[in-house]
């Protein structure tokens, strides 16, 4: 038997090949426990049945009692007060009113035919109207007989009506109205044929509810927690999130169920943290020595900012520990992240190890390989570069180097992963645009080394706080928010497609100084085919204003040959060619300090983060540079607000967030695709004070009580037991 098992939460450890030297004591077991009345199929619930079951399942894929419960009403209707007919007014919507069926009759023919009666209280007539099924409910009135009447209210000709309204026999005992808020479930068509809309959803719901017990939804949040927030209990919640009593339970119900979700969701994320912190093995780097030092002194080509100070300080603790590092750096385009990373290679060759650089393209890795020699010239370590493009000759001797040690750094593409690659003493790796590669391709480098070596994983897309907490809050993480000394910021303007003339002259005034300029049209998506039509109107329009031979024109775009366009790529940047046409390849890679003008094509069918990364592009050398935003006349309101946004900050941090409030978590590039961000209720947009108290609770409890072994934990922990809980690839980035 295993010394221990811990069932603690719901990612699991890589299997033992695939994170070193993990012994079997530190595998984790989720062993599962699932409530059996929310386990069961659907088709058991009263009313249901197999044929609707099938219907529930194919349209909503509820397929058990807990699926049918976690389908939440988009929103209530109050049916708990009956109105008079005088209540009604112009600012009214949905009311409900009881009165005397004066008349009804049936006018007009063909598609003009429709029910007409009309109710009178002690205070008013209010005319009901119907366009459909007018048989059904012309069998259901009659005169002089009493009815409770809810609808959305119009009016027509000056007076109130109610057009297909809910309508039933009144009766005096339920002159108070329902006893809660009817709720209002979303459907589907196929469903509303088969007679199962969302009042047929609301009768499945409370019969479900009539069943079940508090015993049914066990506690999953600790007393001590739900008692300091004033959070309903789960068991009420639910039922208050259904059929609440008022506005206010609902909102209560509301509250309890999202920070529930919040709050889960960080005590796996600071599970995952902390057991790893506990569990896992890093070298130790236990020194500041020579090759840090000559550098910082001596070499550093400019004073580091104090968030690159902050970052360095961060991971020399990281590193010292002896625990593995995982840590997320992210700094917007020309933080000076590539200056922190150095630094940290330096750091690992001082304590004899070796480090490898990652990046996801050929022209990527060679800048940062022609980067890093630059700056190292004068030092006694020896880096090598190795991309598919590697000679045969170079590459036997590189594979050589790196076993023997005598390369310490080494800066590739996948190259770097491929099996041939050993190194003797591998100790720090650092994947830049980590979003570009594969979970299982970085995972392959920790086999690289017998004790897993740090990970520093680099982004230059900004990461709103909120998202980082719930994409990335396993992961330590330093942001960089300070722009290196002598950078000039990029302005920014917005023109529109009536002003190209002038654009144009404007990019000739700027080749004539000596300068570059990029043009970059859009990516569409649906059609390949559209999109290089479309780049080569362009490419033809640039033509007709940048006539050869005067102008030399490099063009790069997904249809052209792997080597044709790092070709294109390489010769605009070595400044053969002085413009680039291009497609949103170029949007991480390309860097040419002499490259002082973007003019981006149809601006208005980019997202935020698209356009802050492109322009990102420009500004990379001592010379002012702009970024001109071309647009058509017919810009959605939407895209009209990107360009604002664009045009007034150069703050990524700024436009991340701004992106997220206009476009969601699930669409930020970047940004993992994690269980992390399914949330049914809540929002890391409009619930952040939410978020905030969730990760505060899950880290005191997590750091009090790591196995949540107490017995006030123990609720906490038989629900994460309880869950169907996926495959989570250990978390290196």
């Amino acid at each position: 038997m295993w010394a221990k098992i811990n069932i603690v939460f719901g990612f699991l450890w890589l299997a033992s090949k695939e994170i070193g030297n993990c012994s079997r004591n530190h595998i984790i077991i989720i062993i599962s426990a699932v409530n059996t009345i929310l386990a069961s199929p659907i088709e058991y619930l009263k009313g249901v049945g197999p044929l609707r079951a099938d219907m529930l399942k194919k349209e909503l894929e509820l397929f058990t009692f807990n699926d049918l419960l976690q389908h939440y009403p988009i929103r209530h209707i109050d049916k708990t007060k009956v109105n008079k007919i005088s209540d009604i007014n112009f600012q009214t919507e949905y009311i409900q009113v009881a009165g005397r069926l004066l008349q009804f009759e049936v006018i007009g023919e063909k598609r003009a035919r429709r029910l007409v009666a009309q109710i009178r209280d002690a205070t008013g007539i209010l005319e009901l109207t119907w366009f459909q099924g007018i048989n059904w409910v012309q069998k259901s009135l009659y005169i002089g007989s009493d009815y409770l009447v809810f609808g959305k209210t119009t009016y027509f000709n000056g007076k109130p009506q109610m057009v297909h309204p809910e309508i039933e026999v009144f009766i005096p005992a339920k002159m108070g109205g329902a006893a809660f808020l009817e709720p209002v479930y979303p459907s589907t068509e196929k469903l509303k044929a088969r007679g199962l809309n969302g009042r047929q959803l609301a009768k499945f719901t409370y019969t479900l509810l009539q069943q079940l017990t508090p015993n049914d939804l066990p506690e999953n949040i600790p007393l001590s927690v739900l008692k300091e927030l004033k959070l309903l209990g789960r068991y009420e919640a639910i039922a208050g999130i259904h059929f609440p009593t008022s506005d206010l339970h609902f909102k209560k119900a509301m509250e309890r169920l999202k920070f529930e979700e919040f709050f889960i969701a960080q005590i796996r994320l600071q599970l995952v943290r902390l057991q790893r912190n506990t569990i896992s093995k890093g070298v130790v780097f236990e020194k500041v020595g020579s090759n840090f030092n000559d550098f910082y002194q001596h070499y550093l080509p400019f004073a580091l900012t104090g968030a690159q100070k902050r970052v360095i300080k961060e991971i020399r603790q990281d590193t010292a520990r002896g625990k593995q590092m995982n840590r997320l750096l992210q700094g917007d385009v020309g933080s000076g992240k590539t200056i922190v990373a150095l630094l940290s290679m330096l750091l690992a060759a001082d304590n004899g190890y070796q480090s490898a650089l990652m990046a996801p393209t050929e022209i990527l890795a060679q800048q940062h390989y022609q980067g890093l020699t630059s700056l190292l010239k004068e030092m006694p370590v020896e880096i090598a570069l190795l991309t598919g493009s590697t000679k045969t000759a170079e590459r036997r001797r590189i594979l050589k180097g790196l076993q023997e040690d005598t390369i310490h750094f080494v800066v590739g593409t996948h190259a770097i992963i491929e099996d041939k690659v050993q190194f003797k003493n591998l100790g720090l790796v650092i994947v830049d645009e980590q979003h570009r590669f594969g979970v299982a391709q970085r995972a392959r480098l920790w086999t690289k080394a017998v004790i897993p070596p740090h990970v520093l994983v680099m982004t230059a897309t900004p990461i709103p706080r909120t998202l980082a907490m719930t994409a990335y809050g396993d992961l330590e993480y330093s942001v960089m928010d300070e722009l290196p000394p002598g950078r000039i910021p990029i302005t920014t303007v917005h023109r529109n497609e009536m002003a190209r003339a002038s654009v144009m002259g404007f990019v000739k005034e700027e080749i004539a100084k000596g300068r570059q300029a990029y043009f970059i049209y859009p990516l569409i998506e649906e059609s390949e085919k559209l999109s290089y039509e479309d780049l080569m109107q362009g490419y033809e329009q640039v033509k007709s204003f940048f006539p050869e031979p005067n102008y030399r024109i490099s063009m790069v775009h997904g249809r052209q040959p792997t080597d044709l366009k790092e070709a294109n790529m390489q010769r605009f940047v070595k400044g053969d060619t002085q413009i680039m046409v291009s497609t949103t390849v170029i949007e991480v890679g390309v860097n040419v300090p002499n490259a002082s003008v973007m003019v981006i094509e149809s601006a208005e069918k980019f997202g935020l983060s698209q356009l802050h990364q492109l322009r990102g592009r420009v500004g990379r050398g001592s010379e002012k540079s702009f970024c001109i935003l071309l647009t058509g006349s017919k810009a959605s309101k939407e895209a009209k607000e990107r360009i604002n946004i664009m045009c007034a900050t150069n703050d990524g941090f700024k436009i991340a967030e701004k992106d997220l409030e206009m476009r969601g978590p699930g669409d930020i590039e970047g940004t993992r695709q994690s269980g992390a961000l399914n949330f049914k209720l809540a929002s890391i947009v409009n619930d952040k004070a939410l978020l905030e108290k969730a990760k505060e609770k899950a880290a005191q409890i997590v750091e009090q009580d790591l196995y949540l072994d107490s017995t006030e934990n123990a609720m906490l922990k038989n629900y994460l037991s309880s869950q169907q809980l996926k495959h989570g690839w250990s978390k290196i980035s």
